[in-house]
């Protein structure tokens, strides 16, 4: 039966399809006096079936461990609560008509069938390579002609806008953006012309009301979705969208598929509904004075430092980096915006005189630590800083450096601390705002890496969110030009939401930032709770992506080890900037040479709450609604907090079932069909990192001891 009209199926439908396609389940059933025997005889027919292919026996091992599963009482660790799983007792009750909920969702009862299905050894056949590029072609870039004459429109309207914009302002006009007395319309247009390619006007005239997106959108938004965003308004969501990345949008009703932006700018329903009882997924991230966190580190008092590893922790500034280019709707920190820890009110995040103080004692936790390493400064967004406030920071985070390398001569063998090794700047901006990367920007970033290589630093990374080939224009291709002409290497991190999990558009992507010198890094599964229902694409089809995707840009061991060789130039000692401006010529050619699409360097994670990130995992369940309850372990190719010791199993149930995801799929105007292979993907294994990823080796043996650690028994 094809994909679509399974999803559909009514539950005396449904009950007809078992009849006919498994009836020795519904007979065991229709045989059992309670579940407990319908288990027994389930586990009997299971040691009796004829397996006919490794489908059938993965399917076996499956239906195995929602029995052993069911009936128990496990903690989900999102949530903090303790539930039952009750697979089997569901099925049970459907199959023998006492189902007591029928206004349940059927989604429970299909993935079982689907399971069943694939017990009799029934193999659904996996795309072919010539399906997966045909899909992949089908996604357009934003450096595509078509997609950039409607830009061209789309800026046009917005131009003729923010004249008006700056003609009806009622506060007094900034010294930078207003027009002189007896300016003609003319002249008005030049100069806003002008000012479009300055990264500091977009940000002052954003976009922060839904009546005046909806103009800037040449009024195409809905009644319903006008309501909705009004709505938020009303809860204080705050809202912020630049013309430059609101002229990305499609509004002419024909042309590029816009639907992974737009899912970024417009808040969903349940996003709404739940604005202002979110909770904090990333539990690490919950700090009180002088106690540890969820993993067990203990960080200056503050919000400025995050931290779950031992080698590597977040720093946020009190600064304008606390802010972003834009709030995306998936946003990880946003509990932080509801708290107003992060916030679009940029004169409040100016620095302060006390932030050079709280900058130096937040330098003094990372020198005095044993493990720490690698240091991401973020927010909000790095970038976001203004060039003076961020040379300030990168001069102390230079500073610390030099100190704690300097600390290290005196200390034995064995007892030496870890050195700084990497600096990453985390930003949206390449691709929210391209104009922020400016001459002067990329003269800090040149000058910061000379003195910080003499100091032992080793890798300088610009981590970045491309989310769709559409971000990728041509204003953010020379973003990424300079930057690279910087010395230092950009990585993407994407996040999975359902509009980017279509078939083909994670691989497009790849291929496009590729070309241009960027790495991929993490392709993130969204958090699961309730306001992310809309966004969310199941663990699954991560896992499909990997093994039916991805894989088209695996390399061997001998092709990776010669791409890290080519990327070791960009993160060692100072070459003339002929051959630092090579990158992408050098990536284009590697992966001509070795007939590759793309480079598969990413991995696909999810991160745990005050664990880390892994896409190892088991079903072990599946809730009433038929939301996946996950058995996760950890990432085992890195360290850890040594409280994942004390932590035994983690459990995550997801927010929608695999029936929905294929649902909202089918309302993007996707195939169901295409993805008939996900319900395959009842387990999942962490991918290897690659080597560029690692941490370099020292040339000396540092401390096994942690500080700022603290574990309670």
């Amino acid at each position: 039966m094809k994909q679509k009209k399974m999803l559909t199926l009514t539950f005396s439908q449904l009950k007809q399809i078992y009849n006919q396609e498994i009836p020795e389940v519904v007979e065991m059933a229709d045989k059992s006096s309670s579940v407990e025997e319908f288990k027994l005889k389930m586990q009997r027919f299971l040691e009796t079936c004829r397996m006919e292919n490794k489908t059938a026996k993965e399917a076996r091992e499956q239906i195995r461990l929602l029995l052993h599963y069911d009936g128990q009482d496990v903690h989900e660790l999102s949530t903090g609560q303790d539930m039952s799983i009750q697979t089997i007792r569901l099925l049970y009750e459907f199959l023998t008509g006492t189902l007591e909920n029928m206004e349940l969702p059927t989604d429970l009862f299909i993935e079982l069938f689907q399971m069943f299905k694939r017990l009799k050894g029934d193999i659904i056949p996996l795309p072919s390579p010539q399906r997966i590029k045909n899909r992949n072609d089908r996604w357009e870039t934003g450096l595509d002609e078509e997609v950039r004459e409607v830009r061209d429109e789309n800026k046009e309207r917005m131009l003729h806008l923010l004249i008006q914009k700056i003609e009806n302002r009622k506060s007094k006009p900034s010294a930078r953006f207003h027009f002189e007395e007896g300016m003609s319309y003319e002249e008005k247009y030049r100069l806003v012309s002008e000012w479009w390619n300055d990264f500091r006007f977009h940000l002052a005239m954003a976009v922060k009301s839904p009546g005046e997106l909806n103009r800037f959108l040449g009024n195409s938004l809905s009644s319903e979705t006008m309501y909705l965003l009004h709505r938020a308004r009303k809860k204080r969501m705050p809202f912020f969208a630049t013309p430059y990345y609101l002229s990305l949008l499609n509004v002419t009703g024909y042309g590029y598929n816009d639907e992974a932006i737009r899912s970024y700018i417009l808040y969903s329903p349940r996003l709404v509904e739940t604005y202002g009882n979110i909770r904090a997924w990333e539990k690490e991230d919950i700090v009180e004075a002088e106690k540890p966190n969820a993993a067990g580190w203990l960080l200056p008092d503050g919000h400025n430092i995050h931290r779950r590893y031992p080698e590597v922790a977040i720093l946020i500034p009190d600064t304008m980096g606390r802010a972003c280019g834009g709030l995306c709707a998936s946003c990880q920190r946003m509990y932080d915006f509801q708290s107003e820890r992060l916030n679009f009110e940029f004169e409040t995040l100016r620095p302060k005189e006390s932030w050079e103080r709280k900058l130096r004692r937040l330098m003094t936790y990372f020198e005095e630590d044993t493990q720490l390493r690698d240091i991401l400064i973020t927010g909000g967004d790095a970038l976001m800083s203004q060039n003076k406030t961020l040379q300030h920071i990168l001069d102390a985070v230079y500073r610390m450096a030099v100190r704690k390398q300097k600390a290290n001569l005196d200390r034995p063998e064995g007892e030496k601390y870890a050195e700084l090794q990497r600096v990453r700047l985390g930003s949206r901006l390449p691709a929210y705002l391209p104009m922020r990367i400016n001459d002067e920007l990329v003269e800090i970033l040149r000058e910061f890496k000379e003195k910080a290589s003499a100091a032992g630093v080793k890798q300088f990374i610009i981590q970045t969110h491309f989310q769709t080939p559409l971000e990728v224009t041509p204003e953010a291709k020379e973003a990424i030009r300079k930057i690279l002409s910087a010395g230092w290497i950009i990585t993407n991190q994407l996040v999975y939401t359902v509009a980017a999990s279509r078939r083909g558009h994670t691989t497009r992507l790849r291929q496009v930032l590729n070309s241009l010198g960027v790495m991929c890094y993490y392709t993130f599964s969204v958090k699961g709770f309730n306001e992310n229902y809309a966004v969310f694409a199941p663990n699954s089809r991560s896992m499909q992506e990997q093994q039916e995707e991805k894989i088209y840009g695996r390399m061997t061991p001998e092709q990776a080890e010669e791409l890290y060789k080519i990327l070791e130039t960009k993160t060692g000692a100072e070459k003339d900037m002929k051959e630092k401006e090579e990158v992408a010529k050098q990536l284009r050619r590697f992966m001509r040479k070795h007939h590759l699409p793309f480079l598969a360097t990413d991995r696909s994670v999810l991160n745990l709450p005050a664990i880390g990130k892994s896409m190892t995992f088991q079903l072990v369940g599946l809730t009433e609604e038929g939301k996946r309850i996950l058995c996760f372990e950890h990432d085992g190719t890195r360290r850890h907090s040594p409280i994942i010791d004390r932590m035994g199993q983690i459990y995550i149930v997801e927010n929608k079932s695999l029936a929905a995801y294929l649902r909202q799929l089918a309302k993007m105007g996707e195939d169901p069909e295409d993805y008939a292979s996900i319900w395959n993907y009842t387990k999942g294994e962490t991918e290897t990192r690659f080597s560029l990823y690692e941490y370099p080796d020292f040339p000396f043996h540092i401390t096994d001891k942690m500080s700022n650690l603290s574990i309670e028994d």
